[in-house]
């Protein structure tokens, strides 16, 4: 027969000891209370270097520059992120499908064009578009639909028009070069573009939740996402008009070809939301509005969040492959569209 034998008075069993070590590691964590805490004993702490710096000349330029940009854009954030959230809970994937020609080639405008009267943003369009290539529409289609949407929606081009009051041409150039780029990338696509590599997702992300419920999960999850991307770029566009020394942007903003391809890169690496980047790019005006169109076409279709959703939904292989085509096509075709139109 076998006995259970308890551990004698004063010494802690295997799965006791295993309880307190894990209450000790979590005791030595910084909970949110505590690093609140912490931080307002430091402000405190140090009140007097803290406001000599808050009353400089330099951060209080920095500090008007990010407050304009953020208050100018969030109107326009909440707007596009509600009516993305409507388009892809409330809009079936099925209307689509019926509404876009069967040819492939003839598909790829009409879904590009659909852009233009179906508001979405970054994060929302990828989704979206994984739904559609699981519905049955040409992935062709599907892609230039993605790239489209967040670019030229009416949400951003009126952001665009009230960011740029005194140039209205930057709003017909940035609707022409990415709705250029979309058409482009859809029939690249479909001309060269391989069936393994494009890896559409299971299911939709709002199976199994109802309508409400979606909806306003859709809206708390592109609100964290675009808004903490639009703060990022307000941070950079403030850092960039404050801090950076006038010459070295006038280095950069004086050749016509590093200025775009500057800018280019910066909105892959800030990855602003659409609703938003239009007030972000008006803000940099040493720059030409050539390479501010840049800025404003590359953007929505490539930058680091864009990527990864791509990778997580049509594997990465599409994604590597996929994304820095997308990149040399929307440079030059911002290069074309802004010697022309600006």
């Amino acid at each position: 027969m076998t006995t259970t034998t308890s551990p004698p008075n004063g010494t802690e069993g295997p799965e006791d000891g295993r309880e307190d070590r894990t209450h000790d590691e979590a005791s030595r964590h910084l909970t949110s209370p505590l690093l609140l805490t912490l931080v307002l004993l430091t402000a405190v702490m140090f009140q007097d270097p803290v406001r000599r710096a808050l009353a400089a000349p330099v951060t209080q330029s920095w500090m008007t520059v990010f407050v304009a940009v953020v208050l100018q854009a969030l109107p326009f954030l909440v707007l596009g992120v509600l009516l993305s959230a409507a388009i892809a809970v409330f809009v079936p994937p099925s209307f689509f499908v019926r509404a876009l020609p069967k040819r492939p080639a003839l598909a790829v405008p009409v879904a590009g064009a659909a852009g233009a009267v179906l508001p979405g943003c970054e994060c929302a369009s990828v989704p979206v578009a994984g739904a559609l290539v699981r519905r049955g529409v040409t992935p062709a289609a599907a892609l230039a639909f993605l790239l489209s949407a967040p670019a030229i929606n009416p949400v951003v081009l009126t952001a665009t028009a009230v960011a740029f009051p005194d140039a209205p041409e930057m709003v017909l150039a940035r609707f022409v070069a990415s709705l250029l780029v979309a058409c482009a990338m859809g029939w690249l696509w479909q001309r060269l573009g391989r069936t393994d590599l494009l890896r559409p997702p299971a299911r939709s992300s709002y199976d199994g939740q109802g309508g409400g419920a979606a909806f306003w999960g859709s809206v708390r999850h592109d609100v964290m996402h675009a808004g903490g991307f639009l703060v990022v770029g307000a941070v950079a566009a403030a850092t960039l008009k404050a801090v950076v020394p006038a010459e070295w942007l006038r280095a950069a903003a004086g050749s016509p070809v590093l200025s775009v391809l500057v800018l280019a890169v910066l909105a892959v690496l800030l990855s602003i939301c659409s609703e938003a980047d239009a007030f972000v790019a008006a803000s940099l005006t040493p720059f030409s509005p050539t390479a501010r169109l840049a800025f404003l076409v590359v953007g929505p279709m490539v930058d680091l969040k864009l990527f990864a959703l791509q990778a997580g939904t049509f594997g990465r292989a599409f994604a590597l492959r996929f994304a820095p085509a997308t990149f040399a096509l929307a440079v030059a075709v911002s290069a074309l569209t802004g010697a022309v139109l600006l």
